[in-house]
């Protein structure tokens, strides 16, 4: 079977942490909103109970292109490189004082997809998102990651609720 077309398009960056490896593995999807980072420093504090590794995921999708549908290709990929370089910034300003090992794994997809696929490859205990009670219209129209990834998981998934929602 064929590899993905979006394997040829993956990021991993080990960022972070000792090199003790072997460790149990958690994974965490990130968007760069609020609840995301709500789960992704749930997720840091329950690695750095468990000893675990970290894995964070983000899917590249429209949000990180520009709005202008007619700017030049050159400018779609400046921007959505800016727009990954900003997470990424969040991401380590996030676990800054994280004193484990962890990854960044930012690629093309369908996000519930792509956590599953480093989930299942990286044999996480579990994989932990954000979720919102009251979403906007504009995530209305997208599909719901926390309400898809349990039904897609093959192991628990940790749903972190939005600050602004408490």
């Amino acid at each position: 079977m064929d590899a993905p077309d979006h394997e040829e398009r993956r990021l991993r960056l080990p960022v972070g942490g000792d090199e003790r490896g072997g460790a149990p593995v958690l994974v965490v999807g990130f968007d760069g909103q609020a609840a995301s980072l709500a789960a992704l420093r749930t997720a840091a504090d329950l690695a750095r109970r468990l000893g675990a590794d970290l894995h964070v995921v983000h899917g590249v999708d429209v949000r990180d292109y520009p709005i202008d549908s007619d700017a030049a290709v050159e400018v779609w990929e400046g921007h959505a490189r800016e727009a990954l370089e900003h997470l990424l910034v969040l991401v380590r300003e996030a676990l800054a004082r994280h004193p484990g090992r962890w990854t960044y794994h930012a690629w093309n997809g369908e996000p519930v997809r792509l956590l599953v696929t480093v989930a299942d490859e990286q044999d996480a205990l579990m994989i932990v998102v954000g979720t919102h009670r009251h979403r906007p219209l504009s995530r209305m129209v997208r599909r719901s990651v926390s309400r898809g990834l349990p039904r897609a998981a093959h192991r628990p998934v940790l749903l972190v609720a939005d600050p602004a929602d408490r």
